[in-house]
């Protein structure tokens, strides 16, 4: 009877010892597929807890908004100033190609008074030395003539001679009013004109008479009689 007691007691001790083995075993297993899952979550708490260590104060947080605010605007005023830029380097490449048509007509201009000019003195410089019988003196170039004692070869070679010069200056007046846009009714003075006439010279009446340059629509005139082109 004792012996089946002990051995009964032998056997509880046994079953209750793999039990306890088994339960300890399942415990060990459970921990080891938790371990990863526990190592994350305290990861996770160390990075929530630098988190609210490194947290932007509401301060900051309005400084930096702000700063992105004002970014934002000098962004679009830059790119306001480039298309203005644009705009300008258009308008200015535009006014100088008008300049240079403008300077391109004026220098074509040019070039035709002065072809005419040359035109008008050899005109005049053949005239003058056809200037040989008194036919060619008008009435009043004739009185002109005898008042002052010449001949009317010698008269004819004067009137002839400012008559040249009266051309000379109506073309190199003419070239100044169109060169800096004058109206009509400008009178331009001798220092105006000079840079205009061959030598820079303004020229002289032989007779003694003086020229008087009058507007740009009117025609230069001497002082003496009969000194006048037609």
């Amino acid at each position: 009877m004792k012996a089946l007691l002990l051995w009964l007691v032998t056997v509880l001790a046994l079953m209750a010892a793999g039990f306890f083995y088994i339960a300890n075993r399942s415990k060990a297993e459970t921990l080891a597929r938790l371990e990863p899952q526990l190592q994350e979550l305290e990861k996770l708490r160390a990075e929530n807890t630098e988190l609210r260590t490194n947290q932007v104060p509401a301060e900051e947080l309005g400084r930096l908004r702000k700063n992105a605010e004002e970014l934002g605007r000098l962004r679009n005023e830059v790119r306001q100033l480039r298309d203005t830029e644009k705009q300008l380097t258009q308008k200015v490449q535009s006014a100088e190609a008008a300049t240079k048509r403008a300077q391109e007509q004026a220098d074509a201009t040019r070039a035709q008074l002065q072809v005419s000019q040359t035109q008008s003195q050899a005109q005049l410089q053949v005239l003058a030395a056809a200037t040989n019988a008194p036919q060619l003196l008008t009435p009043d170039q004739q009185a002109f003539a005898s008042r002052y004692g010449l001949t009317q070869v010698a008269a004819g070679q004067q009137v002839n001679a400012c008559i040249n010069n009266l051309r000379l200056l109506e073309s190199a007046k003419q070239q100044w009013a169109l060169e800096n846009r004058k109206t009509s009714e400008t009178i331009p003075g001798p220092q105006d004109i000079m840079a205009y006439l061959k030598d820079g010279a303004f020229p002289r009446c032989p007779a003694g008479g003086v020229y008087s340059l009058n507007n740009v629509q009117s025609h230069v005139t001497c002082s003496l009689p009969g000194h006048a082109t037609q």
